[in-house]
């Protein structure tokens, strides 16, 4: 029988051109608080003793393609939250189209995430 390693999710580390900017922006636009900070890096969670995180690190090279990886989010209200995003400076990356239950945004330095419509029944 294999047994499981204990692992806990820590954080997503996420390369910027400017962490200190980026991830104050996130920690606004999910209502966390930033846990560490110095004069190159943030890192940001849901409290300060909650994981995981968000770890925002410098990088000389900017974003070139579509990220790999992306967070979706499920607000209660999808219209009002991605007018709430783009009022913090998120950009919308495609017009939705017909059926299309979610929303793609770009962050300030062009990472895409999603939001969701409510779940369907």
């Amino acid at each position: 029988m294999i047994m499981p390693m204990a692992l806990e999710w820590e954080q997503i580390i996420v390369d910027s051109s400017d962490p200190i900017a980026l991830g104050q922006w996130w920690a606004v636009a999910l209502g966390w608080v930033v846990v560490d900070k110095t004069e190159e890096i943030v890192e940001i969670r849901p409290a300060p003793d909650r994981l995981p995180g968000l770890l925002f690190v410098p990088v000389a090279e900017g974003k070139t393609a579509k990220n790999r990886l992306h967070p979706d989010f499920r607000p209660d209200d999808q219209e009002a939250e991605v007018a709430r995003l783009i009022s913090l400076g998120a950009r919308r990356a495609e017009p939705v189209q017909e059926g299309q239950h979610w929303v793609t945004l770009f962050d300030p330095e062009g990472n895409e995430f999603c939001v969701l419509a409510e779940p369907r029944s």
